[in-house]
């Protein structure tokens, strides 16, 4: 089954044209500019839907879909939501992560198991981890260099610096 990736929601058919109004998900707005194709979410399918034109106006984005021509055309769309597949993902650098890649990872501190993520809030300054241990209890850590030592991906595994004695038994 091939993978699909959330980048976007339709907000509102945008002209008598048959353009649409979207809400970008995508930390990469220039992504849209580079879509020939994508996958919109239709009574629980993915059905795929070329791109004719895309324009800009402020946070939102424009889509022209070929063969809409109208607005009565593009009025069933409103609501939902625009995927791409894995291989049209915006190729990242090497220390930078998806945030779902991020989720389900294990945290370990030292040698010992701290827990796994369940989310990432994504904050102004940085973002920070939402790992949960095996009580169920949930501890707030910031995604930083001060902190994380290294993120595997494939082993699905993050550990904390050593030295960062935040998280240690101690206290005092």
């Amino acid at each position: 089954m091939e993978d699909f990736f959330l980048i976007a929601e339709i907000s509102s058919a945008f002209n008598k044209d048959g353009f649409v109004k979207v809400k970008s998900h995508s930390d990469f707005p220039e992504r849209f500019f580079l879509l020939n194709k994508i996958y919109i979410d239709i009574f629980g399918e993915r059905r795929l839907f070329f791109v004719e034109d895309v324009d800009r106006i402020e946070d939102y984005f424009i889509l022209k879909f070929k063969n809409f021509d109208s607005n009565v055309d593009v009025e069933f769309l409103v609501g939902s939501a625009l995927f791409v597949n894995k291989k049209d993902v915006v190729q990242l650098d090497d220390d930078t992560h998806f945030i779902h890649d991020l989720i389900e990872c294990k945290v370990f501190f030292n040698t010992k198991f701290f827990g796994k993520i369940v989310d990432v809030l994504s904050l102004t300054s940085n973002d920070v981890y939402v790992v949960e241990n095996e009580n169920g209890e949930q501890t707030l850590i910031p995604a930083i260099t001060e902190i994380v030592l290294d993120i595997n991906i494939k082993e699905k595994i993050i550990r904390l610096k050593q030295d960062f004695n935040e998280f240690s038994d101690d206290e005092n």
